[in-house]
């Protein structure tokens, strides 16, 4: 059942920035609106997978077989390594380009939707999430889970798709500031390092 509580625990979960919405903000500040969008659409595409294994209950597998968990973890760190390595190399070096920003947008939106499915903590975290709020007694818990998930998905496609709104808002003060923007680079390549060296790190 979709209670005010599930709302604001949802809510403050989504705003809660993590790889999706760093790599949301990230677009939206140095490519355009639409590629922020199609960022925000990819991110939120990318936890369909582990919110489907949360109610077929194949998180309970993934979450008993450590080597399972560890793969997934250890490609996912590999990946993340790999957009912080290819953020900090084109520090410096991008330069606007509606052309090529109009035809990446598939590109984009597969690339934020493989950020958020070689996540497994995603998955063990779906798991011990949603059923909190099914009711007891549910004559169809799939169903109220699939319900649930549905809100949850379009809370975060509404909020990344606001960062990544916002992020594009000020694009336009950046585009004259070539050292700003090689900053801003150098940040988020930090910050996607600094996820992957922790997801690696991460137990159970």
């Amino acid at each position: 059942m979709i209670t005010p509580e599930f709302l604001l625990t949802s809510l403050v979960v989504v705003l809660i920035p993590g790889t999706g919405a760093v790599y949301t903000i990230n677009t939206g500040l140095l490519l355009s609106r639409r590629a922020s969008l199609a960022a925000a659409v990819g991110c939120t595409l990318g936890i369909l997978p582990h919110i489907l294994a949360s109610v077929l209950g194949l998180s309970a597998l993934l979450n008993m077989s450590a080597q399972a968990f560890s793969v997934l973890k250890i490609a996912g760190s590999m990946y993340l390594l790999y957009l912080a390595w290819n953020m900090w190399r084109e520090a410096g070096t991008l330069e606007v380009n509606k052309k090529s920003t109009e035809n990446g947008a598939l590109q984009i939106a597969i690339k934020a939707i493989a950020i958020n499915l070689l996540n497994p903590k995603l998955t063990i975290f779906f798991f011990a999430f949603l059923p909190l709020f099914i009711s007891k007694n549910s004559p169809a818990p799939a169903v109220e889970m699939i319900l649930l998930s549905a809100v949850f998905m379009s809370l975060t496609l509404i909020i990344f798709a606001l960062y990544g709104i916002l992020a594009s808002s000020i694009r336009a003060y950046l585009i004259n500031s070539p050292k700003l923007v090689k900053r801003f680079q150098q940040a988020f390549a930090v910050l996607f390092a600094a996820f992957a060296v922790k997801l690696a790190l991460s137990e159970k």
